[in-house]
């Protein structure tokens, strides 16, 4: 393995960086591409062809100009996209267990926002099967993800208002505020170890900011279910369960404009 580095004068801005990647798409032997665009500089992690490869980055013209190759001791287990894999499949695995966990106990124990939190979960889940078929795609193929991601948990939150909505008509039951925060706490240990996976990648391409979105809402929204556990309980009444409901379909909806923000 050789860590090759050049130094690309007008790569200014992640454009300049999605350019290059899918002109080195068509390189088996490139394991790796680290990008510093403050610092104008791109390390190359590969096998072979360094010539052609010196070539494909000059009919960019970007001013590119190698710098040094070294060797490297490098697997490639840990490429840039194997490593965004590893971690989509492990938040897939943690949100989808979530998601039966939190919607069954949800119906069990009469609570909305534990329902509320089980399908932004599911629309999680579903975001990062998406995202698993974007990994080493051109950026059209990612944008297009993205956005697909956006209008699945904005559709995703318009049938919880509608669900919120029933309910407060005079569907339902007090829920179990124990179980509330049972559930609830576990989720949220939960979704900040899946946030720690995610960030441990430091990747800017647009479907894996997207899952970062979606998991820093989660955050906020089991704190919230927690908080409405507590509530229930002191108030004796199930309108915090109901109103944690309706606030966590607005963060979903917020952050389902995001994304969509994001795929342009």
């Amino acid at each position: 393995m050789k860590k090759s580095t050049f130094n690309i004068p007008q790569m200014d801005c992640s454009a300049e960086e999605q350019m290059i990647r899918m002109r080195l798409e068509e390189f088996e032997d490139i394991k790796s591409l680290n990008f510093d665009i403050p610092n104008r500089t791109l390390e190359v992690y590969h096998e072979n062809r360094l010539n052609e490869i010196e070539k494909a980055l000059d009919s960019l013209s970007l001013g590119s100009k190698l710098n040094s190759t070294k060797e490297a001791q490098m697997s490639p287990f840990a490429s840039d996209e194997q490593q965004q894999k590893n971690i989509l499949w492990w938040v897939l695995a943690i949100n989808f267990l979530f998601f039966i966990i939190e919607m069954t106990a949800g119906w069990i124990i009469n609570s909305m926002g534990l329902i509320a939190d089980s399908l932004d979960m599911l629309a999680d889940s579903s975001v990062y099967a998406l995202s698993l078929f974007a990994v080493g795609a051109a950026v059209a193929r990612k944008k297009k993800v993205a956005k697909i991601s956006g209008y699945l948990q904005m559709g995703l939150a318009s049938l919880g208002f509608l669900e919120v909505l029933r309910r407060f008509l005079g569907v339902g039951e007090m829920p179990d505020f124990q179980w509330m925060i049972i559930i609830a706490s576990t989720a949220l240990v939960a979704n900040v170890f899946t946030l720690w996976l995610i960030n441990k990648a430091k990747s800017k391409e647009a479907h894996m900011q997207a899952s970062t979105i979606f998991t820093s809402n989660d955050i906020i929204v089991n704190g919230g279910v927690i908080l409405a556990g507590i509530l229930v309980y002191a108030l004796d009444s199930r309108w915090p369960d109901l109103l944690i409901g309706a606030v966590v379909f607005s963060f979903v909806m917020r952050g389902a404009v995001r994304i969509l923000k994001l795929s342009k």
